[in-house]
């Protein structure tokens, strides 16, 4: 089973955590990771955009002018598609995104992007970040004394407000709920950082 340093929020050490090896010891698997990323972004995608056919557009019930004598092509109705203000043919209408996949590969995706960010160093734990007040101030000053750059994904409980509040305004960092954790929010970001009581536990691979 892998182990990691635990620090405290001044930077120091701490002691030591084993991780799950069913979340941190796994061979990364990019064709699933590719595979649930792109369900998850196809998800988000709303599906409301739509447009009007010939049949929905309003007017066009009179022919436009008369089939003969004109010395122009016959037309049967300013409503078609080839007429400004016309319907559109094959135009978008509303649907769904959303793409199938199984729990199992959504879990595997999860440990190849932890197991990936712990192959490179990139896997923080936190001892308790110890703030007795939200101050934006202070996590400030305890990602520099862990040494974090770049975007950082910091996972909290739900039950830990001040840490919420307390991280939630500092641009490149994102917070996630242990249960929300997902492969595309750990693949985004550079740094993965656990409160040691937010830490996924080998039950929940």
């Amino acid at each position: 089973m892998a182990s990691v340093d635990v620090k405290n929020a001044s930077g120091k050490s701490a002691g030591s955590v084993d991780l799950a090896d069913s979340l941190f010891g796994v061979q990364p698997n990019v064709p699933v990771m590719h595979q649930v990323v792109t369900a998850q972004l196809a998800h988000r995608r709303s599906g409301t955009q739509s447009t009007k056919t010939r049949a929905e557009v309003a007017g066009g019930g009179k022919k436009p002018f008369r089939q003969k004598g004109t010395g122009g092509a016959r037309q049967g109705s300013i409503v078609a598609p080839h007429y400004s203000g016309g319907g559109i043919a094959h135009g978008p209408k509303p649907r769904k995104y959303t793409q199938r996949v199984p729990k199992k590969m959504v879990r595997l995706a999860l440990a190849s992007a932890l197991s990936d960010r712990r192959s490179e160093g990139r896997v923080v734990v936190v001892d308790t970040w110890g703030f007795s007040q939200p101050s934006t101030k202070d996590a400030v000053k305890a990602l520099a004394a862990l040494g974090l750059t770049g975007k950082v994904l910091v996972v909290v409980n739900a039950a830990d407000e001040t840490a919420v509040k307390s991280f939630r305004n500092i641009p490149d960092v994102q917070i996630i709920i242990t249960g929300e954790l997902n492969a595309y929010d750990v693949l985004c970001n550079d740094w993965v950082v656990f409160a040691k009581d937010s830490l996924p536990a080998q039950k929940d691979a």
